[in-house]
């Protein structure tokens, strides 16, 4: 597809212009206390989370094609930066947001090139069962961060497990306002949301601590605030880093490109569904880079499209990125004239807010249906969610991709085999492949659950050895139920021609049934179809069994001669 600019408002009635004018600012209310707290996580200054949704959001509104993504700070990418630039440079400082800028650029153009070369597919590398502990185990890691601030007890660690030790050790120390307001705070969130999904109960708690804090002095009572928050615009510039730094920050980059590409595409397919709407993924991913580079340039941090603002904008109404453009410019308003309050809020509010958000970042309804429906894969996912707790969120989305290639390659090479044999009345079943079954005396009729390739070819030629040799009776023809197979490569192919060999000596022949023309170019092309005869290569099964019970292929193999 060529590019479309706002190609994302289109259609657009005046009725839906009203309905998506509301919605956006409803979304702003609900929103604008989810970025400031987000920074809380990015380690950077409160005003950048008003950023993330500036310009980013309206990049994205301009080249990208879904209608429902909210591409703004989101909690997952942030975690992934901070843990690893924290042991960098000093969170907040100068360095510290060069390396945040540079690590947004970067991520642009990983996902740019993404776009040019097509990409997208690899978000589909990332399962859904690793996911769910992938984000469970940032929710787990971002909610122990954020209980120092709650509870009041300096901590310096920048892991979880030493943050979690620290904590454990302040408990003495505890600041009792400080816990108290946070417990309020949190614990109204979690009730407004049970409840009451459409109040912006975040938004209620950011204007009422901040009216209390100026009106008390909550930072002479011990309560800390997060101090003097610049207005006005974003001021324009490439991060300054060098070359060696910049080459340090590619691994971080791609960790965030990974998490941006799989997250963004499932949420954007999931309404794009819901509503019956076509989805340009290229463009989507076109809009990401130019939304991560409007991030990096303007003082901000990665961007992403985040699936719970996703669904909170089409809860308040939102059915176009009309919606997005209207809460850009109440989040300009507000850096042009409402920053000042800001320096009251309370730390430990925003830590509140942000706990809230980690706390539904843990997915125990997902965690238990995969326990119940596939144990195997229960585990990945709390192995990859303890991880990301122990080690870090980088090396978290490594071994979430792995273990997700890992479990395809592992059905892959352990397919579901059976062979076709009578049951008690006679008729043809699904039966274990095991020594001494056979679908009739002197025929086996054996199905292969996967494509052939290098890591399961044995597996295929010892099973059928296997079958042949342990038969009851002499077996005269065995025929390949391929309509599974739908690819052989160079080692199977080899493989198999070995297997002709010597079962052509043991006087048994092989037929293969179900072959689709992908498998039969492939059989052409590695020499499986001339040393089997062609003859003996059929599109169904039913056409094969007739020919070996008529005894055609033994003609059809002489004229052949």
């Amino acid at each position: 597809m060529g590019l479309r600019l706002f190609a994302s408002l289109r259609p657009l009635s005046r009725t839906g212009a009203v309905r998506d004018s509301i919605a956006g600012v409803t979304l702003a209310s609900m929103n604008i206390p989810q970025v400031l707290g987000y920074t809380r996580i990015a380690g950077t200054p409160v005003v950048t989370g008003l950023y993330t949704v500036l310009l980013p959001l309206v990049a994205f509104a301009a080249f990208g094609s879904s209608r429902h993504l909210v591409v703004a700070a989101d909690s997952a990418t942030a975690a992934i930066f901070s843990n690893s630039l924290s042991p960098m440079a000093a969170p907040g400082s100068d360095k510290y947001m060069a390396f945040v800028g540079m690590v947004a650029l970067l991520t642009a153009g990983f996902l740019l090139v993404a776009r040019v070369l097509q990409l997208g597919f690899l978000a589909d590398f990332l399962s859904r069962t690793v996911l769910v502990g992938f984000l469970t185990g940032v929710g787990i890691q971002v909610g122990v961060a954020m209980l120092g601030d709650m509870l009041g007890v300096a901590v310096q660690s920048h892991r979880t497990l030493g943050q979690g030790w620290e904590i454990l050790q302040g408990l003495s120390q505890l600041n009792a306002p400080t816990l108290s307001l946070s417990v309020l705070v949190a614990a109204s969130i979690l009730v407004g949301h049970r409840f009451a999904p459409a109040v912006p109960v975040a938004l209620i708690a950011v204007v009422g601590t901040i009216a209390a804090s100026a009106l008390f002095g909550f930072a002479g009572r011990g309560i800390a605030v997060i101090g003097p928050v610049p207005g006005g615009l974003p001021s324009i510039g490439l991060p300054q880093v060098t070359w060696d730094e910049t080459l340090a920050l590619l691994p971080v980059a791609a960790s965030c490109f990974v998490v941006i590409i799989a997250q963004s595409a499932a949420t954007s397919r999931v309404f794009a569904l819901r509503y019956a709407e076509r989805v340009d993924e290229d463009a989507d991913i076109l809009g990401l880079s130019v939304a991560n580079a409007a991030a990096a340039v303007s003082g901000a941090f990665v961007v992403n499209g985040s699936p719970t603002q996703t669904a909170m904008a089409e809860r308040a109404g939102a059915r176009s990125q009309l919606a997005q453009l209207i809460f850009a410019g109440i989040v300009l308003l507000v850096l042009l004239a409402l920053t000042g309050p800001l320096e009251y809020l309370p730390r430990s509010v925003l830590a509140a807010i942000v706990f809230t958000i980690a706390l539904g970042m843990i997915d125990l309804t997902g965690l238990r249906d995969i326990r119940r429906e596939s144990p195997g894969e229960f585990y990945l996912a709390i192995i990859t969610a303890a991880v990301v707790v122990a080690v870090g969120v980088e090396q978290g989305i490594v071994l979430a991709m792995a273990l997700s290639l890992f479990r395809h390659v592992r059905h892959s090479y352990r397919p579901h085999t059976m062979v076709w044999a009578p049951d008690a009345e006679g008729r043809w079943m699904p039966a274990p492949t095991k020594p001494g079954t056979v679908t009739e005396p002197g025929l086996i009729i054996y199905r292969f659950g996967a494509d052939l390739f290098y890591a399961n070819d044995h597996r295929f030629t010892d099973e059928v050895r296997m079958l042949v040799e342990h038969a009851p009776t002499p077996v005269r023809w065995f025929i390949v139920d391929a309509g599974a197979i739908t690819d052989v490569d160079y080692s199977a192919a080899r493989s198999i021609r070995n297997l002709l060999d010597d079962l052509a000596r043991q006087n048994v022949g092989m037929i293969f049934a179900r072959v689709s023309p992908y498998l039969k170019s492939d059989m052409d092309r590695h020499g499986i179809t001339a040393a089997v005869g062609e003859a003996r290569i059929f599109p169904t099964l039913h056409e094969a069994i007739a020919a070996a019970r008529a005894g055609t292929l033994e003609r059809g193999a002489e004229q052949e001669k």
